[in-house]
C-alpha cells in the first residue's frame, strides 16, 4: 500500500473513533446546555475558531510542504527556526488581543473570563501548528492520528466530570466550562506532541552543508503560510458570521430571537452534527493530500498527481454515498439521540447536498494547496460564499422559505464550491472531468 493510502487510513480509523467520541461530545452539550444554549456556544465557537486559524498561520501546511521538498539533513535547523518564529508571533498575538478582545462581542456579552482562556489558547495553537506540521511532513499519520484522538477523548472526559460535578445554574457558566474544557484538551495534544518529537530528535541529522538562514526560513513557510492563512481566514471569518445571518434572516422571516436560537440550535448542534460525522474521512484525506501532492509536484511527477486525485475521489464517493443514504433513512433514530425534534429530522433530510459536496470539496481544496493553486481555492471561497450568503439572506427572510431557504442557500453555496475546485484540478494536471481522457496540463 503506497505512503499516501496507508496514511489516510490510519488517519480515518483513528479519526472514526474521534467522530464517535465528538458525537458524545455534543450529546453531553446539548443536554447540559438546552436547545437555546447550543446555538449560543455554536455562534460563539466560529469566533474561536477564527483566532486559533490565526494563530497557527497555517504552518501544518507549510511546514509540511517545505519537509517533504526539502532534504531531511535540513530538517532540524529549519525546525528550530520555525518555533522561534512562533513564540513571536504568539507574543505578538497575545498582545493584540489584549487589546482587540474588549470589542469583541462574545468577550463582553458572556462569561467575562472567556477572553483570558482565549488569550492562554494563543500559544498552545502555535507550538501545536508546528508539531504537527513536522508529523505530517515525514508522513508520520500515526502520531497526528493519536494526538486528534486525544483531544476528543480529553474534551469528553473533562466535559463529562466537570458537568457531573457541578451543576450550572446559570448557562454562561456552563458555556464557559465547556469552552475551558476544548482548550485544556488542546493543551494535553501540545504535551502529546512534544514528548514524541524529543523522542525522535537523536533520528534527525544536525548537520547540513546548506543551512537556511532564519530569514530564509520565513520567507519559506509564509509564502505558503500567508495565502493558505488568508484561504482560512476567509472561512473562518465567513462561519462566524453565517450563524448571525441566518438568525437574522429568520427573525425577519418572522420568528422571534429565542426561536431563532432553537432553530439554528437544532440544524447547527444537531442535524450538522450528525451529517458532518462521516467528514473524518475527508479531513483524513486533506492531511494526508497536501504533503504527497506537494511531493509529486515538486517531482513533476505527473502519473502520480492524477493517481491521487482518482484514489481520493474513489474513496470519497465510496464512504459519501452509503453515508448519506443511511443518515437520511435513519435521521429519526439519529436526531432523537439529540432532541425529540421533527424539524431536526427535516434540517438532516434537506442538507443531505450539502454534506455530500463537502465530503468531495475538502480533500479538492487539500489537492489545489498541494499544487500551489490557494488563490484559486480563496477565490472558489470567495465567489461560493458570496452565492450562498445572499440566497440564505433572500430566502431565508421570506415568510414562506424560512429555514428552507438558508438551506437552498447553503446547498447551493457547497455544490458551486466543489465544481470550482474540481474543474480547476482537471485543468491544471491534464485530465478530463471523467479522470480518463489526458490532456496538456495547465503548467505545461
Amino acid at each position: 500500500m503506497n505512503t499516501f493510502l496507508k496514511g489516510t487510513f490510519i488517519l480515518a480509523g483513528a479519526a472514526f473513533v474521534s467522530e464517535l467520541v465528538e458525537f458524545l461530545v455534543n450529546m453531553v452539550l446539548a443536554r447540559e446546555l438546552g436547545k437555546e444554549g447550543m446555538g449560543i456556544y455554536m455562534s460563539i465557537l466560529p469566533t474561536i475558531f477564527l483566532i486559533m486559524t490565526i494563530a497557527n498561520l497555517e504552518l501544518p501546511v507549510s511546514v509540511s510542504k517545505f519537509l517533504t521538498e526539502h532534504d531531511r539533513k535540513e530538517h532540524r535547523h529549519m525546525l528550530g527556526h520555525a518555533l522561534s518564529f512562533v513564540t513571536v508571533l504568539a507574543a505578538a498575538l497575545m498582545a493584540i488581543g489584549l487589546l482587540v478582545f474588549p470589542y469583541i462581542p462574545i468577550f463582553h456579552e458572556h462569561h467575562p473570563l472567556i477572553k483570558w482562556a482565549v488569550l492562554a489558547f494563543i500559544p498552545i495553537v502555535s507550538y501545536s501548528a508546528v508539531l504537527r506540521g513536522y508529523f505530517m511532513g515525514i508522513h508520520n499519520m500515526s502520531t497526528i492520528a493519536v494526538s486528534n484522538f486525544i483531544r476528543k477523548a480529553i474534551q469528553l472526559s473533562i466535559l463529562f466530570a466537570v458537568f457531573q460535578a457541578f451543576h450550572f445554574v446559570k448557562t454562561e457558566m456552563a458555556l464557559f466550562a465547556a469552552i475551558c474544557t476544548l482548550i485544556a484538551s488542546e493543551g494535553v495534544v501540545l504535551l502529546y506532541l512534544l514528548i514524541i518529537y524529543i523522542s525522535q530528535l537523536h533520528y534527525i541529522p544536525k548537520n547540513s552543508q546548506h543551512q537556511m538562514s532564519g530569514a530564509q526560513v520565513r520567507r519559506k513557510l509564509l509564502s505558503v503560510s500567508l495565502p493558505t492563512t488568508g484561504l482560512r481566514i476567509f472561512n473562518s471569518v465567513a462561519n462566524a458570521i453565517q450563524p448571525f445571518l441566518i438568525k437574522k434572516a429568520l427573525i425577519l422571516s418572522g420568528l422571534t430571537a429565542s426561536l431563532a436560537n432553537q432553530h439554528f440550535g437544532l440544524m447547527a448542534g444537531v442535524a450538522m452534527s450528525i451529517g458532518f460525522f462521516p467528514a473524518f474521512f475527508a479531513h483524513s484525506l486533506l492531511v494526508a493530500l497536501i504533503p504527497s501532492v506537494s511531493e509529486a509536484y515538486a517531482k513533476n511527477d505527473m502519473r502520480k498527481l492524477r493517481q491521487l486525485l482518482q484514489q481520493s475521489m474513489q474513496i470519497t464517493v465510496l464512504y459519501g454515498l452509503p453515508a448519506i443514504v443511511i443518515m437520511y433513512v435513519f435521521a429519526e433514530p439519529l436526531t432523537n439521540l439529540f432532541f425529540r425534534s421533527p424539524e431536526a429530522v427535516f434540517y438532516l433530510h434537506a442538507l443531505w447536498p450539502y454534506f455530500l459536496f463537502h465530503f468531495f470539496a475538502v480533500p479538492l481544496q487539500a489537492y489545489l494547496i498541494g499544487l500551489g493553486l490557494v488563490k484559486d481555492a480563496l477565490y472558489h471561497t470567495v465567489w461560493s460564499h458570496i452565492v450562498s450568503f445572499s440566497m440564505i439572506y433572500y430566502f431565508g427572510s421570506q415568510h414562506d422559505f424560512g429555514m428552507v431557504g438558508v438551506i437552498m442557500g447553503m446547498n447551493t453555496g457547497i455544490l458551486l464550491l466543489m465544481l470550482l475546485h474540481y474543474a480547476t484540478i482537471c485543468q491544471a494536471i491534464g485530465v478530463s472531468y471523467f479522470l480518463t481522457k489526458r490532456k496538456t496540463p495547465q503548467w505545461k
